[in-house]
């Protein structure tokens, strides 16, 4: 895939080799070490692809893994190879992962919500060979005429030798953009970056073999998968417990039978755990990560007093740069604070309008580079001239403030996105398929206040005809976009208020829903 990406410059990649944080362990390097020192202890849990309970141990997770590369490799896929995977939380998600990276294949990871516009765009974005799912017949319908779709309860284990894995500067697999220019930009992380940042997540958390992490936000996400996540527990040698969805009902009855010590959550579901946890055995639940949006202070000081587990807060983006609270950081910082970065090598710079660092403290839009955050969208060379500076230094489009312990304080987002309880949605993605219906002249997406989600999203609509609310709901969710980004609101105007070089003026839309 050379040229298709920017990779790190030498100079930098010898330093983090230098520093230990590039270890040259890929991910099948990384199952491997694992089934050899964990055998027959217990690794993932939850519900298989037949409905029915299913636990692996860390050698069957490597037996399947195995297995099902060499049914993807007659099917076709090899090395370098990207695959569109989708895959709801289950333990064959795993198995489908570590099997794509034992052939040196890139999974595309694709979120359950994600619906036939996102999937079409990520196999033609991607050039993918294939799209290998769990139940989403609809999607694998929509791309069947571009690439061949294969479910995972079809594949046929196949056993024999294997080619040579992957090296650790290979890509090993594709994050998705939470962008604000439209459909998601692919985001290349490779075994080497990804596995650095697997391995700090996990020892920043004290993660061990005794922890079992229940994983209630889709495994896909990055989040979920890496920090540390689904990944970081396996490489402690811990156990996931997959859970369907993350309601109080589906959760606490695992977190009792499983003996659950960790879970990870975004904002609006820690809300509602802590409004719903009386009368709930959650005694062994001594870890509750919070992430994907800030949290407000008076949820965050509700956690440990009521769920009976210390809380961490996370702050990051799958681009690369990931920020955690400590467990000996004071009671103050974990509260008001999203965390500090994860490597002594992660540079930082606040900045204004114009590119200038701002005084300590102040608000500025967040710069970073690292060992673990890209150098560039894949295929996407003209945003990459805008979304990373000339050194390097990836553009993340929050504003935040920074203590003076180092510890950042997310104020807000520079970007037109939308962050609807962790989920992030592109204004112009909407606005565009808005404008497609042929009764709307003008269209403009912007966040309003939600006590729950955070934010959530308005659309501003001038109509050439009468039209009502649901039909501009519906015309988006026909339209193949994920429900998430279906509006949450729909008002009508006679015009849309524009600034004085003629733009629409969001920040006066932004305060009518206020």
């Amino acid at each position: 895939m050379s040229g298709e990406y920017t990779t790190w410059p030498e100079a930098f990649a010898e330093r983090y080799r230098a520093a230990g944080y590039w270890t040259g362990e890929t991910f099948p390097m990384l199952l491997d070490r694992v089934a050899a020192e964990h055998g027959e202890r217990t690794a993932l849990v939850g519900t298989g692809l037949d409905g029915a309970p299913l636990r692996l141990s860390y050698a069957g997770l490597r037996e399947r893994a195995l297995a099902w590369a060499g049914a993807l490799r007659e099917l076709g896929v090899g090395h370098g190879d990207r695959v569109v995977l989708q895959c709801g939380n289950r333990p064959e998600f795993a198995v489908a992962v570590f099997a794509l990276f034992r052939l040196g294949a890139v999974p595309v990871f694709a979120l359950p919500a994600h619906r036939t516009a996102e999937i079409t765009h990520f196999v033609a974005q991607s050039g993918a060979v294939a799209f290998l799912h769990a139940g989403f017949e609809e999607n694998a319908a929509a791309v069947a005429g571009r690439v061949p779709t294969t479910s995972l309860a079809d594949l046929k284990p196949v056993d024999g030798d294997l080619p040579p894995g992957p090296a650790a500067a290979d890509i090993a697999l594709f994050q998705l953009s939470g962008g604000s220019t439209g459909l998601p930009k692919l985001i290349p992380r490779t075994h080497d970056d990804y596995a650095y940042s697997v391995r700090a997540s996990a020892e920043i958390c004290g993660l061990g073999p005794e922890t079992v992490y229940l994983c209630v936000l889709p495994a896909a996400h990055n989040f979920a998968l890496s920090s540390p996540g689904v990944l970081g527990v396996l490489h402690a040698g811990g156990t996931v417990v997959f859970a369907p969805d993350g309601s109080p009902d589906t959760a606490f009855p695992l977190i009792a039978a499983e003996g659950v010590t960790m879970a990870a959550l975004v904002p609006p579901l820690a809300q509602i755990w802590v409004n719903a946890v009386h009368g709930h055995d959650l005694s062994t639940l001594n870890l509750v990560q919070v992430g994907g949006a800030r949290l407000a202070e008076p949820v965050a000081a509700r956690v440990d007093p009521v769920l009976g587990a210390r809380l961490q807060q996370v702050f990051g983006m799958a681009e690369g740069l990931v920020c955690y609270t400590r467990d000996d950081d004071p009671e103050e910082l974990v509260l008001t604070t999203q965390g500090r970065p994860i490597s002594p090598l992660d540079e930082i710079r606040i900045v204004d309008d114009a590119d200038a660092e701002v005084a300590p403290g102040e608000e500025g839009h967040l710069l970073t580079r690292g060992p673990y955050t890209i150098r560039g969208y894949f295929r996407a060379e003209a945003h990459n001239r805008s979304a990373f500076t000339a050194d390097g230094f990836y553009r993340t489009g929050d504003l935040v403030r920074r203590s003076p312990t180092g510890h950042m304080i997310v104020t807000g987002r520079a970007k037109d996105q939308i962050n609807r309880g962790g989920e992030k949605i592109a204004a112009a993605e909407v606005e565009r398929v808005l404008l497609e219906h042929p009764a709307i002249a003008e269209a403009a997406v912007v966040a309003i206040p939600d006590d729950l989600l955070g934010e959530r999203s308005c659309a501003y609509v001038v109509a050439r005809v009468p039209l009502k609310g649901a039909a501009v709901r519906a015309h988006v969710r026909e339209a193949g976009l994920a429900a998430y980004k279906v509006p949450d609101k729909v008002v009508f105007l006679d015009v849309l208020p524009r600034t004085p070089v003629g733009k629409i003026d969001k920040l006066s839309l932004r305060a009518k829903g206020a």
